[in-house]
């Protein structure tokens, strides 16, 4: 699936793809709309309708991703909440092997992710995988999602790479089509982000279920 010879640049999704959505999807439609069903005297089922309906605004946008907005929005304190939760995090299968095999290859390695910084600190307390990575960019501290052409030209000035060769894998299809749309040639998605929910069928890329997949093996 992959030409591992075409690739010296290697931009890495973290939730959903290095690491399992199953915590952050039960943590923002399960434990959240309980803990705000508590404060305000709410039904569960009324919570959970009345939060589905804040999160699905601006989706893909910033503020979407920060943890701050959210806290300020629900007057939750939705780091410490999150970090009630953080044993439920954990890496993919396969995903420290890979990362590791990436890491004695010469090609560089790249975190890339729209996770608010204080959700990023809070889930490599728990997975600490930031020693195989040559960089890890928050989109946050560029000012712009990964769904934007922004992002793209400001990781290019940060750490210059040449899109024709340049491989990124991520769960979410509209940062791969602002991918695309920069020019990355080589485009790969998960087909199963959360480990508790059905794997997608249809994507707009080529999907793997796991990293084992796609070992890059040796050196360049």
């Amino acid at each position: 699936m992959i030409d591992w010879d075409s690739i010296d640049t290697v931009l890495l999704d973290m939730d959903g793809t290095l690491l399992d959505l199953y915590f952050d999807n039960y943590f923002w439609t399960e434990h959240l709309p309980r803990i705000y069903a508590d404060k305000h005297k709410l039904s569960e089922t009324s919570s959970s309708e009345h939060l589905l309906r804040l999160f699905s605004e601006g989706q893909g946008t910033l503020a979407w991703y920060c943890i701050d907005h959210w806290s300020e929005q629900l007057n939750l304190d939705i780091p410490a909440l999150k970090r009630e939760m953080q044993h439920m995090i954990s890496l993919r299968p396969h995903a420290l092997e890979f990362l590791q095999q990436l890491h004695q290859s010469d090609r560089d390695v790249v975190m890339v992710t729209n996770a608010h910084r204080k959700t990023l600190d809070i889930k490599m307390d728990n997975v600490d995988i930031t020693q195989w990575f040559d960089r890890i960019v928050v989109s946050h501290d560029f000012n712009a999602p990964k769904e934007e052409q922004a992002f793209w030209h400001k990781l290019q000035a940060l750490h210059p790479f040449d899109p024709a060769r340049t491989l990124l894998i991520d769960d979410t299809e509209s940062v791969l089509h602002s991918a695309r749309e920069y020019g990355v040639a080589h485009l790969l998605t998960l087909l199963q982000p959360d480990s508790r929910r059905q794997k997608r069928i249809d994507t707009d890329y080529p999907g793997i279920h796991h990293f084992d997949e796609i070992m890059p093996g040796g050196s360049l």
